[in-house]
């Protein structure tokens, strides 16, 4: 497995799927499709059935039951990567035995993946790594997981001994800009259960993810020539400081952990005479998540107010937490733990900071935890992922797939 799985994921992370938030079609970026293509193909010489690639980029397939009586699962990845950082002539690098010491990246850049910024990378030592040359992004998100899942329905076929239900694969695109179930039609693909693999380190394993809403705050100001600016001008970026600081500090991101839900400032565009603020408001707990938003609208009406209307909030809900669907059918959960228990890997059930595809799935009648695709750093020219994580992603579905049939579920 180890030789087929990283062989697959250095052909995928050759080929540039970033995404784009600004587009509004889907795909958001055509050159998703050529990624697409080439798992067609693949699946195909695979000799997988029932293989669709539709207009919007949604690849669909299916591997054949074996033996009867078995629910029908499902295995999940995105194609695209984060339109954070370029994954455009992505240079892959291997080190083996990995020391677990700094790791220079780029020398003449002075990129380094220290030890003392990202301390996680401690634990990989004595594995073979897989980085980037400091330049992109590595596409371990999500390209590891595409990997790990042809490499074991590859397995799967090859060893006709192993039992298994009917076995359909999904690849999806923007993902990574919050579309990736857009358009998923979850009555074609046919699977009861289902899981993505696009979680984090070797071990992680999620149902849980947070309540998420955005939040557009328009400010309207005044401009005036600054020469004559006195009793006139309404700078909307001051405004937009005053919001800025209306939310509490001890509620960001970078000052909150696990269960923490917060509010996060994720853009800002604007000049003295109009400023628009792009907020993401999170929190796992779906009541405590409803009084963050009553909140966040209440604070910009009386900002809005003491500045005469200027300030205006559109919020949305964007998905929920997947708990809420997944614990009605927990043996979903428990059996991903056994199956990593069974291949040697150390189960680390933990909530997600974020969302995945599998989040809104749940919501669509599939539910659908989140597996570990292996790396970290992801959305960054720090990230990396390891081949023992590769291999270990790819026995997981194996033996996932081998659980289902024998438990008769």
């Amino acid at each position: 497995m180890r030789e087929k799985v990283l062989s697959r994921f250095l052909n995928y992370v050759s080929i540039d799927t970033q995404s784009d938030p600004n587009s509004e079609t889907c795909p958001s970026t055509e050159k998703q499709f050529d990624l697409a293509k080439v798992l067609v193909k693949e699946l195909e010489e695979l000799g997988l059935v029932d293989i669709s690639l539709d207009e919007r980029c949604y690849l669909m397939a299916k591997l054949p039951a074996n033996t009867e009586g078995i629910s029908p699962i499902g295995f999940i990845a995105h194609m695209d990567t984060s339109p954070d950082i370029s994954g455009k002539d992505v240079k892959p690098r291997i080190i083996e035995n990995y020391d677990g010491k700094d790791i220079v990246l780029n020398k003449e850049k002075g990129i380094v993946t220290s030890v003392a910024d990202y301390p996680e990378i401690e634990r990989f030592k004595g594995q073979t790594l897989i980085v980037t040359d400091g330049n992109t992004l590595l596409g371990a998100d999500d390209k590891a997981g595409i990997a790990e899942i042809l490499t074991g329905i590859e397995y799967l076929i090859n060893h006709p001994e192993i039992k298994h239900g009917d076995i359909m694969v999904g690849f999806t695109p923007d993902e990574e800009i919050g579309r990736g179930a857009d358009f998923f039609d979850v009555e074609k693909f046919g699977a009861k259960y289902a899981y993505t693999f696009d979680g984090g380190e070797i071990g992680e394993l999620e149902y849980e993810n947070f309540n998420a809403a955005s939040a557009i705050v328009k400010i309207q100001g005044r401009n005036v020539h600054p020469g004559f600016a006195k009793n006139k001008m309404i700078n909307s970026i001051y405004i937009a400081s005053e919001v800025m600081s209306a939310f509490p500090i001890c509620e960001r991101p970078e000052t909150t952990e696990e269960y923490e839900g917060f509010y996060h400032l994720n853009n800002m565009d604007g000049n003295a005479d109009e400023t628009t603020m792009v907020y993401i408001i999170r929190d796992h707990d779906r009541e405590i998540f409803e009084k963050r938003k009553e909140f966040f609208a209440k604070t910009i009406d009386i900002l809005s107010k003491k500045y005469d209307g200027r300030i205006s909030v559109d919020i949305k809900d964007s998905y929920y937490n997947m708990r809420e669907i997944v614990e009605k059918s927990m043996f979903v959960v428990d059996i991903a733990v056994d199956s990593m228990k069974d291949i040697g890997v150390e189960p680390n059930v933990i909530p997600i900071r974020g969302g995945t595809d599998g989040a809104r799935l749940s919501f669509m009648g599939l539910p659908c935890p989140n597996l570990f695709a292996g790396g970290v750093n992801f959305h960054g020219r720090n990230e990396l992922v390891s081949i023992e994580a590769l291999e270990a992603g790819a026995k997981l579905l194996v033996r996932i797939a081998e659980k289902y049939a024998e438990l008769g579920k």
